[in-house]
């Protein structure tokens, strides 16, 4: 299962918000919901939030194996 989590915390540790990035970056605000939720987004969107947080992939999700 793939975690926004790191996203999350990546946006508190720079300190931007989701209106920075909507506003600002003109990230669609239906990412933002998908990601909220859990849903799949494009490695598109994935290399444009790299961009704008200047971070590598693993500060915005994470793999997490689910228990068997």
């Amino acid at each position: 299962m793939i975690s926004y989590r790191p996203f999350w915390e990546t946006l508190l540790r720079k300190n931007i918000t989701e209106y920075h990035l909507i506003y600002k970056q003109g990230l669609s605000a239906n990412t933002l919901h998908r990601m909220k939720h859990g849903k799949p987004i494009t490695t598109t969107t994935l290399d444009t939030l790299c961009f704008i947080l200047d971070c590598p992939v693993g500060e915005i999700i994470e793999y997490i194996r689910d228990p068997e």
